[in-house]
């Protein structure tokens, strides 16, 4: 077995792997003898099948099988005693000579490889990037509060009708003249929100009247969108395009969501009992977690400066010609993957390559590591970002843990936690070496500046 190594162009090269007969001979006798037990034949004893005719129906697939063995662990075994990084993974040469396993005793295999670059950079506090805090307003709190609240309030019958109102009641379709239409439109208990009622005429007539009223008034002109209408007045929307008459509408009921009292029950049922024991306390608990959250978002953005500075210090030449080469070859199937397609993502592929690269660079030379714990931190975080995302505050530390470690049973799960928490170390470690230049921005501002990322 013999392997060379021939540089071709920069970060390319060429292995060439030769297999000679004393390199696969043994290993291809011994499993066509283990074939020849196992082989059953007519006219022949069980393992008394003659090797010759063993060699005949299997000599050359095994012979294919153990040689393509031999290549790939010592390709394999080449790379890694050679310390090798490299992009992507090997392909066959456009060189590679004609293998005749029939005739030939000896193979030689020919493989492009591509390195990685070695990169030469530095991060100090002289590198300066931005942190952007979105301020938390007295607005943005009372938003949260209500959004938190919501779940705990209910609906309560009312006696007058406001904006707020769902209207209860009766449809019977009229005449002109107010009498009821033989045979026309009726529909029992629908609800109509007031605050979509579009015709201002109509609105004002509704919030006059009190359960128990009439009112007369043609629902189209308060819903003229089909699909509404004809929900409300119970008939297809093919029917409802072509209604344009008035109604009698008798009402039967109004309801209003009511927000409920603050008080330290709610406060319990939101954040656990005595957790926060005043308006006072669960405001100010309601404007951290909204900080909490937020900072999320500027740690995401705080990352995209990060690339854009690091990407920028990224001075290596990639094989292009290479990885598009090696990008068709693992996407064989995927029709949609064109040339043209590959040539308009590759300035993309280009950059989340480089920045695997740098983020390579950062894990050896400051021997970033990740402990268990960190791990199983970034596993309840996770945890607790998906039971927020279904209004649950509460939940206990205990299941919290259970959750996020049968969370890292599930193999899929796992490797993207490990992901996320290796990001989280780098971009830890970038914060603490680079001056983070803070900024004080308005939810508005700072999704401009992510509009325009």
């Amino acid at each position: 077995m013999n392997i060379s190594k021939e540089n071709t162009d920069g970060l390319t090269s060429v292995l060439r792997v030769t297999v000679g007969k004393k390199d696969y001979e043994e290993k291809v006798n011994e499993t066509l003898k283990d074939y020849r037990k196992k082989a059953n034949m007519p006219g022949f004893r069980p393992g008394k099948v003659p090797m010759g005719l063993i060699k005949k129906m299997y000599g050359q697939a095994v012979l294919v099988d153990e040689v393509n063995k031999l290549v790939s662990e010592s390709l394999s075994n080449y790379l890694q005693d050679n310390k090798i990084d490299l992009l992507g993974e090997p392909l066959p040469s456009d060189d590679q000579k004609v293998i005749d396993f029939d005739n030939q005793e000896e193979f030689e295999f020919s493989f492009d490889i591509a390195e990685a670059p070695e990169l030469d950079f530095t991060l100090n506090k002289k590198d300066k990037i931005p942190y952007h805090k979105i301020a938390v307003t007295d607005e943005m709190v009372e938003q949260q509060i209500k959004a938190l609240t919501s779940r705990f309030g209910k609906q309560e019958s009312v006696e007058t009708i406001s904006d707020k109102s769902l209207v209860k009641g009766n449809f019977v379709q009229v005449d002109e003249n107010g009498n009821e239409i033989e045979d026309g439109i009726k529909a029992e208990d629908s609800v109509l929100s007031m605050s979509v009622v579009k015709d201002e005429e109509i609105k004002n007539k509704l919030l006059a009247a009190k359960v128990g009223d009439t009112v007369v008034f043609n629902p189209k002109k308060a819903f003229p969108d089909d699909t509404e209408l004809s929900y409300l007045l119970k008939i297809d929307k093919e029917v409802a395009a072509n209604v344009d008459s008035d109604f009698k509408f008798t009402i039967t009921d109004a309801t209003e969501f009511i927000d409920p009292e603050l008080n330290q029950e709610l406060f319990d049922q939101i954040y656990g009992k005595d957790v926060v024991k005043s308006e006072e306390e669960f405001k100010n608990k309601v404007k951290e977690e909204l900080e909490q959250q937020l900072a999320l978002d500027s740690d995401y953005l705080f990352f995209l400066d990060a690339k854009k500075k690091l990407l920028k210090k990224f001075k290596a030449e990639l094989p292009e010609e290479f990885l598009k080469r090696w990008i068709t070859a693992t996407n064989k199937d995927n029709k949609e993957l064109t040339p043209e397609r590959i040539d308009q993502d590759m300035p993309l592929f280009l950059d989340d390559l480089k920045w695997q690269l740098i983020k390579n660079k950062l894990i050896k030379d400051n021997d970033l590591k990740l402990e268990d714990q960190d791990v199983i931190e970034y596993a309840k975080k996770s945890a607790k970002m998906q039971f927020a995302q279904y209004g649950l505050t509460n939940v206990p530390d205990e299941h919290i843990e259970s959750y996020a470690m049968d969370m890292l049973k599930n193999e899929e799960q796992a490797r993207q936690i490990y992901d996320g928490a290796m990001h989280d170390k780098i971009i830890s470690f970038i914060k603490d070496t680079v001056k983070v230049d803070e900024k004080e921005v308005s939810r508005e501002e700072f999704n401009k500046l992510i509009e325009k990322k």
